[in-house]
Order: C-alpha cells, then structure tokens, then sequence
C-alpha cells in the first residue's frame, strides 16, 4: 500500500527538450570517468612494457627465469593497484568528482582480494622461480633469501595488507565496531611503506638510471603526496579557514537529533544538496571520531546542518553535544546531486535515514513543477523523520511525495502488501524512463530499488545511490 502525500502530477507543463542541460553534463563527467578508467589500464600497460624494455623482456629463456619473471609482473601490478587504491581513498577532487565517493570506495574494496591474490603469487612464483634456478627444494630457497636487504619488512607489509583485506570481508566486518574496523584500515599505509624498500634493493630491477626507477618514484611519491594533501592538510586548512562551531541541537526523534553548525564564508565550500562532509566534533572523547554524514538542509549563508541517528556508539555520543562545539570538516563529497543529473525529471527514494540527503536534495534539484517525485518508506503514511519538511518543500516547488508505510516485504524493497497490488517503481513514478532516480538506504534496500529500477529499463548512468552502511 501506498499513500499519496501530496500530488503535483498534474502541475507538469510541456515537456522539455531530453537532450538539454542535464545531458550535456552527464556527457562530460562520464568523459572523465572514461578517461580515469583508461588511466588505470594505461598504468598496469606500462608497468608491464617498462620492465619488458629494460631487460625483462630477456628472462625467459629458462624456465626459472620464466617463472621469476611472472612473479615479478605479479608483483609489479600488484603495486600499482595498491597505488591506485591508496588514490581512490586519498579523496581527490578530480576522482570525486567524476566518480563519487560511493562508487570510488567501492572499487577501492573490489581491488582489495585481486592485490591480495597477485601479492600471493608475487611471493610463490618468485620462491619456486629462485628455487628451479639454484637446483635447490624450495624450503632451502626460503632460508636462503630471508638474508636479502629489507624482505623481512616486505613480509610484514604483506602481513599488514592482509590483515586490512580479512578485516573488510563482510562476515569479519559485521563484528568490528566502525572505530575499530578504521583504525585497522590505516594499516594499509604502513603496509605500503614497510614494503617499498625491498623493491629498490632486491634483484637491481629498479636500478640507478633505469626507466623503472624514475617512473615509480614518480608515481610513489604522487599518490603519497596525494594522501597528505587532500587527507591530512586540506582538511585542516578547510577547519582553520571556516572555523565551524555547533549552534543548537533540535531533536527530531528519541534517537534522532539535527546538529546546526555555523561558520565563516561557508558559501566558498561549494556544497550543494546531497553531498557529504567526514565531520569531526573536538569534544572529549569524540574528537578521534570522524563521522561521514550527509546534510539534511541545503546550505544557508553560513549555516549547515546535518541529521544524525544513534546506530552506534559514535553516534550515539552527538545526541549530547553541546552548542558551541568546534567542529572540523573535511569535503564536500559525493555526486549524489545535480552534478550527475543525466535527465529532466527526478525520483528521490529513500528509507529510514536516508531521507536526509533526498530531503537537502529536494531543496536544492532543478525541476519545474511536477518532474520530481519522492517516495518515502516510513513507519505510517504521514510519519517519517524530516517528512512535515519534504512535504513543506514539495508544497512550493511542486513535487509529489508518496509514502510507503510499514515494514519491508520478503522481497524486494516495497512491503507486502504493496508487492500484493503490483505496485513498483515504474507504477509510482511518472515517465520513469526520462528520470533520474536517487536512492538511499540500507544496502538491502537500495540494491533491492536498483534491481527495480534497471528491471524497468533504466541506464545506469539513471541510478544514482547512497549506502548508509561501511
């Protein structure tokens, strides 16, 4: 069962031209999503080609050799999807703005268990390599190459980076805290450091005056050089410079509160409805905290607000802050907003928190009267967090708001009794095939909306969402 809160279908005037402003703009961030995609391959190509060019191309004549050989471009690729992880993560403005956070992050993980495999065979093929050339079993190889220059600490770096793999595998992650499970991940840094010695010590592969050498310097110290500027030193330049403090707490449920923040020259962050900052409020205690959260109002003067609801024991801890707060700021990030609009019309769905994106969204989106919709799984048709707000806004821009109350079905997204009536996304949103749908969500949920959505014949360059999960 469905209810329809407000209705402005029928406030929808000729329409517009599909190919118009949002065409042209999706057209140009999917250019540089090609480009940063052909980036990737082009590294791993020249990885491969600069150790062919400078002799490599010459150790295959024996089957040692050739084995070695294999272990070594394992291991050479193996680094630089390392690299191309640790810039996925480093929140660089031309990645973030191209990809999204969402989407930059999940290929930061998908990476993880490939890297992971490589390094593997990095180490076993180069073990079983050495071992076919000196004539020896391999148990003797090992004790014989534990003496060469930095390998104990290449080992631990292994070590490091696979402990940060086995902390992300979902079924070991549902049991860390968000703390504990991010305080493990920054193991990966150290993982990086302990083992890029060996690489320029061990085997003269990347020997004084070869290509080799100044190419990975080069890109080693970049994606370094990357993570402290955008990780470590923006972020405190953003705080310095916008000194955001807490101006009041309005509670909105037992368990969910809106934080107002003010600042200086806030205008200047470029933010916009949808987006995200990482939040971290200098209070004892929770100052170490770093807190990924959405705005729930579009930005005014120099106001911001996010809405919070106590999951876990960090947040939990922003239900009592108190006015007059510092608060650090890293961001904005995301594409969740008009940056990757592709159509003229607009669906915003969202359950639980996830309304407050959709609701800062809603503020913010270009539409005329009666392209947008927004449906809204609440506990009953008129109760939801922040829906007397996105009825208030949809009143004056013209918007309709659908509510699906209850609880979630067996399958798919809608509950059971609206499953029964056939309703779907295509059934609740007018010319679904000229929107633009924005989910939020459970990851449950949303993925359940995007099987719908593409189900319906949606692009994906249509679908648009944000997981409120790690």
């Amino acid at each position: 069962m469905a209810f329809l809160v407000h209705d402005a279908r029928d406030l929808a005037r000729r329409p517009r031209t599909v190919a118009g402003i949002e065409r042209a703009r999706a057209s140009k961030r999917l250019w540089r999503v090609d480009l940063l995609q052909a980036g990737l391959v082009t590294s791993i190509a020249i990885a491969i080609a600069l150790f062919l060019a400078d002799g490599g191309g010459t150790r295959f004549a024996t089957p040692g050799a050739a084995i070695t050989s294999l272990g070594i471009i394992a291991g050479l690729v193996a680094t630089d999807l390392v690299l191309v992880m640790l810039l996925l993560a480093a929140r660089v403005p031309l990645i973030e703005r191209a990809v999204g956070h969402d989407a930059s992050m999940g290929l930061h993980g998908k990476l993880g268990k490939p890297v992971m495999y490589l390094l593997v065979a990095h180490g076993v093929l180069l073990l079983a390599g050495y071992a076919l050339s000196d004539g020896i079993d391999l148990v003797a190889e090992a004790v014989s190459i534990w003496s060469l220059p930095d390998l104990p600490l290449a080992i631990l770096g292994f070590a490091l980076f696979a402990l940060v793999v086995v902390s992300s595998l979902v079924a070991v992650r549902r049991k860390l805290r968000y703390e504990s499970w991010h305080l493990i991940h920054l193991l990966v840094y150290g993982a990086v450091l302990a083992a890029l010695p060996h690489q320029f010590s061990v085997g003269g592969l990347f020997a004084e005056g070869t290509w080799q050498r100044w190419y990975w310097m080069a890109i080693t110290i970049g994606t370094l050089a990357a993570v402290v500027a955008f990780r470590f030193v923006a972020p405190i330049a953003l705080s310095l410079r916008h000194r955001l403090v807490v101006a009041g707490i309005d509670r909105v449920d037992h368990d969910v509160v809106s934080i107002r923040m003010r600042g200086v020259d806030l205008d200047k962050l470029g933010a916009t409805g949808g987006q995200f900052f990482i939040w971290r409020f200098l209070a004892p205690g929770q100052w170490w905290q770093a807190h990924p959260y959405s705005l729930s109002a579009h930005p005014r003067g120099n106001e911001l607000r996010i809405t919070v609801r106590a999951l876990g024991t960090g947040s939990a801890d922003l239900m009592g802050i108190r006015p007059g707060t510092r608060v650090m700021l890293e961001g904005p990030y995301g594409i969740f907003s008009e940056a990757s609009r592709s159509r003229r019309r607009i669906a915003l769905v969202a359950a639980g928190i996830g309304v407050t994106p959709i609701r800062s969204l809603l503020e913010s989106a270009s539409f005329r009267p009666g392209e947008a919709t927004v449906v809204l799984r609440t506990p009953a048709a008129n109760d939801g967090w922040l829906l007397d707000e996105i009825k208030a806004i949809a009143r004056s821009r013209g918007a309709t708001v659908i509510t699906v109350p209850g609880p979630r079905g067996t399958t798919g997204w809608l509950t059971d009794s609206a499953a029964r009536e056939g309703l779907s996304l295509a059934a609740l949103v007018p010319e679904l095939d000229d929107t633009d749908v924005y989910v939020c969500g459970p990851r449950g949920w949303s993925d359940a909306v995007i099987v719908d959505a593409l189900s319906s014949g949606l692009k994906p360059e249509q679908i648009h969402h944000e997981r409120f999960d790690w």
